[in-house]
Formats: structure tokens, sequence, C-alpha cells
């Protein structure tokens, strides 16, 4: 079945086939993840402002020596290119709100659009990788605020993966990628939770 054939058969005119329809809850989840990582790197933007002003500051996210945003944003790695990473974040979270409400207004975007934000995405969890080794086997300290952008970045990028890459739905690996994506989602949060656990498992077991 052609492209035009197909969008002929869902009801929508063939021009409009290369802009995907986007679900609800894809819509949501994509305006959740956006104001959380949004929230997320301005608060960091003001507590790295607030620390360079005044060296003694003490950030509201250092709770104790493991969860200590302060011991991250003083390391070489807080400013992989020569500025708060958080800065990065407000730019790139800002885009995915903007995507988010568009989707929830029923505006449809270009699938080219989508594929350049799941490329973006992918670009974002592969650096969110890095700084999680950073943070569990370089620095030795989490920032809870860090942690909340990767939670919802995984997430996000199957969700807008899984609009951008619809038309390869007939695809047997794409396929069953689909089909499992948020069984691997949980996988990754449960190998994500274990590795914290016994990084710092000598902390942990003197509050027990």
């Amino acid at each position: 079945m052609t492209v035009s054939a197909a969008a002929e058969a869902e009801g929508r005119p063939a021009e409009q086939s290369d802009r995907p329809a986007v679900g609800r809850l894809s819509a949501v989840w994509v305006l959740i993840a956006g104001l959380v990582g949004l929230t997320a790197a301005l608060t960091l933007t003001y507590e790295k402002i607030e620390l360079l002003i005044n060296p003694d500051y003490v950030p509201s996210c250092s709770i104790n020596p493991v969860l200590s945003c302060g011991s991250v944003m003083s390391t070489p790695q807080a400013s992989l290119f020569g500025f708060p990473n958080p800065l990065i974040g407000i730019v790139a979270f800002t885009v995915v709100v903007v995507t988010g409400v568009l989707a929830l207004a029923g505006v449809s975007l270009p699938r080219w659009y989508w594929i350049l934000l799941a490329a973006g995405t992918l670009l974002g969890a592969v650096f969110v990788h890095w700084l999680i080794f950073q943070s569990l086997y370089r620095i030795g300290a989490l920032c809870p605020y860090c942690m909340g952008v990767w939670a919802v970045t995984i997430p996000l990028l199957v969700v807008v993966s899984a609009v951008a890459l619809r038309p390869l739905h007939a695809n047997p690996v794409a396929r069953a990628v689909y089909q499992w994506r948020w069984s691997l989602v949980t996988l990754w949060f449960t190998a994500l939770v274990l590795l914290i656990l016994v990084r710092f498992w000598d902390y942990w077991s003197t509050l027990v």
C-alpha cells in the first residue's frame, strides 16, 4: 500500500500523510517531560549563579554526602563545553515544552521535525549516560535535579521515536523494539537504581 493510499484509508488527505498523528497521552508525556527537564535546568542554573556569587552557598539539593549537587556543580564535568550544562537543558527542554503544547493543541508537525527531535533526544540520552558514569564513578556524588533529567530523558526518547519512526512499523525488528519499549525502559530504570545502590552501598548501609 502506498503512503497516499494508507493516508486515504485512515481518512487523512494524502498531502497530510507526512504529518504523523500524535496520541493525547504521548503529547501529555512530551509536555510533562519538557516541564520537568526545564524546571530542573532553570533551578540548576539559579543554584550555579548563587554558588558563583557566594562560594559558601549551600545549594538546596545538597542533602547529604551522596545527594549533593554542590559537589557535582563544582567539577569540570558540569561545564563540559565551557559553560554550565544546564544552559543546554534550558534550550533543549524549551523546545520539548513547545512541542508538547503544540501536539496537545492538535497542531500537526511534519515528520522531519519529529525525526530531528528524536535525533536531538538521542544525543541528549548519550550525554545523560556520560553524566551518569561521571557522577557514579568519577565524581562520587549525585545531583537530585540532574537525576530528574535522567528520569525523563529515556522515556521521552521512546515516545518521540515512536512518533518519528512510525513508518517502520512493518519492519520486524522495529516492531519488536516498539512492542517491548516500555519493558526496556523499566529495565533501564532498574539497572540505574541497582548501580546507584551498589556504588554508594557503604553510605546507604549506614542509614539502615
